[in-house]
């Protein structure tokens, strides 16, 4: 018996909609995606509840005939390509002519389309790619799609999309990787009656400090470099530019938006000694290379891309930023050529005999009879010895003894997480401005000053969260910022929480927001910079559970917040800290696990000496 069946043409529709449209952002995408082919001068995206209830996309393209709108949601169907041979002389955003049947497949469509040669346009209605109605209608030049009841017949799909906040914030994504390489375009996102987003033609930087702010605007510097293999273009961020988390980085190749961690590598090799390991700098780079030479069929999304030279464009990129970093002098030199200059240091020659004063030749005098290994009365040195100096500190007593408030804060670092007593001292030491050194009975102990308050810090904050807001500290002028779309949409949904950590912001529209106090003990931080990077952690971490989310936004406000490496401590100051330290639950490590207490053992100390 034969076993073996044809899909049905509804089925096979789902199946591959699975791959191209996997949420609202992907609509988004394609939809966009295919108004930019049109040639569109203007673009507006209206969604409502995050694409869930709808998602509507209008544009003022050439528009489609009767015909080409009823084919356009046929597997396939495409004019963007007509053999195999055209995969590689590419110039389109979309080929496949897998997009609109995958989303009539898994919605309830509505298309007015018309041609510049028509008086008339077409009204389709489809439902599960099955078409509803077809008639004539009055509507401008241009496609008008409507997309409703997303995933209505794939209940699976439709119950694991995220939050309304996670969706919005991807669909945000989807457009700011297509507006930064079209940005002669107009384009306007609304979302639920508010506008989101409205970006009027610009030059590049002027579209990249619309859409992100004019502060990371101008912290851009400017790359450009033409070979016969690849040319490059965009901006790159100075090293202050450098965040944690939530840096805006874009790579595009012949205007289409490409993940590369390849070449990604390549800009982090040329910051490698300008910024901290754990930070990454933001870029908007442009590859133009020749279509022959790329591969975009590897997946529907479009965003994973092969080079045919990959090795030989990560070099040229990485030399492209290093002269850049050097052009704008980000990199400091030094000039070892001193010929020429007019005023040289000058320098003693015996065998000229001149007028001018000539700098006096350097006199050493030494003690021929000096032996440094020789104790006998004649050492010019005539200091006190050693040995004698501890013998004397010894018969004072001043080592051995400690005081009540140290031996107190000897058994508060000394406690049950160890499991090591202190060893009697008269102080902390601290080591470099990062550690500070104390004696236990098993060695020595050194302590990440910063790590420490890290921890301190995350834990008061963690606790003060989750019973009373946190006190602030109010700014003597407000701070006004400009989030990106992105931004905007996590501040509105985190904006509660951010009031219980002691932020006071009141949001301005267009995306300004004015930071009116801050909390306490963060005076001197970088507001902008603290606030992105709780946005972008609170954006991560949508998925995890509440309280995971406080945490991570905990340990940001923590990190900024604590002693930085470097600065010099007092010994109380130092007291104060190991006190505290050792007062939480798990001292020996921070939230994110790194560790801060590590004890030298007297074994290993003895070894060194062997």
């Amino acid at each position: 018996m034969d076993i073996i069946q044809l899909l049905p043409d509804s089925v096979a529709n789902q199946i591959a909609a699975g791959e191209v449209i996997q949420r609202p952002a992907s609509v988004v995408k394609e939809l966009v995606e295919n108004a930019v082919d049109a040639g569109a001068r203007r673009i507006d995206v209206i969604a409502v509840d995050a694409g869930r209830t709808s998602l509507q996309v209008v544009d003022d393209g050439k528009g489609m005939s009767e015909t080409d709108a009823r084919l356009a949601f046929e597997r396939h169907a495409t004019s963007k390509i007509r053999q195999a041979a055209d995969l590689f002389t590419l110039t389109t955003m979309g080929f496949r002519g897998e997009a609109l049947p995958s989303i009539a497949a898994v919605s309830q469509v509505e298309l007015l389309t018309r041609t510049a040669e028509q008086d008339l346009g077409t009204h389709l209605e489809l439902e599960g790619s099955k078409v509803q109605s077809q008639e004539p209608a009055a509507c401008p030049v241009g496609a008008n799609f409507l997309v409703k009841n997303l995933f209505y017949n794939v209940p699976a799909r439709r119950k694991f999309l995220k939050s309304n906040q996670t969706e919005l914030t991807n669909i945000t994504t989807e457009l700011e990787r297509i507006v930064l390489v079209h940005p002669c375009t107009s384009f306007t996102f609304t979302h639920n009656g508010a506008t989101v987003m409205n970006l009027t033609p610009s030059g590049l930087k002027q579209r990249i400090a619309a859409v992100f702010g004019g502060r990371l605007a101008d912290r851009l510097l400017s790359v450009d470099v033409d070979t016969s293999m690849v040319s490059v273009h965009g901006f790159v961020g100075q090293p202050e530019a450098a965040r944690k988390r939530g840096a805006q980085q874009f790579f595009f190749v012949n205007e289409r938006y490409m993940r590369h961690p390849y070449f990604h590598r390549a800009v982090q090799e040329a910051f490698a000694q300008l910024i901290p390991a754990d930070e990454q700098v933001p870029y908007f780079l442009y590859f133009t290379v020749p279509p022959a030479e790329l591969d975009v069929n590897i997946h529907p999304t479009k965003t994973e891309i092969k080079f045919e030279n990959e090795q030989a464009i990560w070099q040229i990129l990485l030399a492209a930023i290093r002269e850049t970093l050097g052009r704008y002098n980000v990199v400091p030199t030094i000039d070892f050529d001193v010929e020429g200059r007019p005023e040289d240091i000058p320098v003693f020659n015996p065998n000229v005999t001149s007028t001018q004063p000539q700098p006096s030749a350097p006199s050493v005098r030494v003690n021929p009879s000096y032996n440094p290994f020789s104790s006998s009365s004649q050492t010019p040195y005539k200091g006190r010895n050693n040995f004698n100096f501890y013998e004397e500190v010894l018969s004072q007593g001043k080592v051995g003894q400690s005081t009540q408030q140290e031996k107190a804060s000897g058994d508060a670092f000394g406690g049950e997480p160890l499991g090591d007593e202190p060893f009697p001292c008269n102080s902390h030491f601290q080591y470099r401005g990062q550690y500070i050194v104390t004696t236990v009975q098993s060695g020595l102990m050194l302590i990440d000053q910063h790590r420490a308050h890290i921890r301190i810090l995350h834990d008061r904050y963690l606790g003060q969260m989750a019973s009373a807001p946190l006190p602030s500290q109010r700014l003597l002028f407000p701070d006004v910022l400009q989030l990106s779309a992105t931004d905007a949409a996590t501040l509105d949904a985190q904006l509660p929480q951010l009031q219980r950590m002691g932020f006071d912001i009141n949001v301005l529209g267009g995306g300004h927001v004015a930071v009116a106090a801050i909390p306490s003990g963060l005076e001197g931080v970088d507001t902008q910079r603290l606030l992105l990077e709780l946005l972008a952690t609170a954006t991560a971490d949508d998925m995890l559970p509440t309280e995971q989310v406080h945490g991570r936004l905990a340990l940001t406000l923590a990190r900024a917040a604590a002693i930085p490496t470097g600065q010099v401590l007092s010994s109380i100051e130092m007291q104060d800290l190991v006190e505290q330290l050792f007062a939480t639950q798990t001292p020996n490590f921070t939230p994110d696990g790194h560790p801060v207490v590590v004890i030298l053992q007297q074994e290993q100390i003895e070894k060194l000496f062997r």
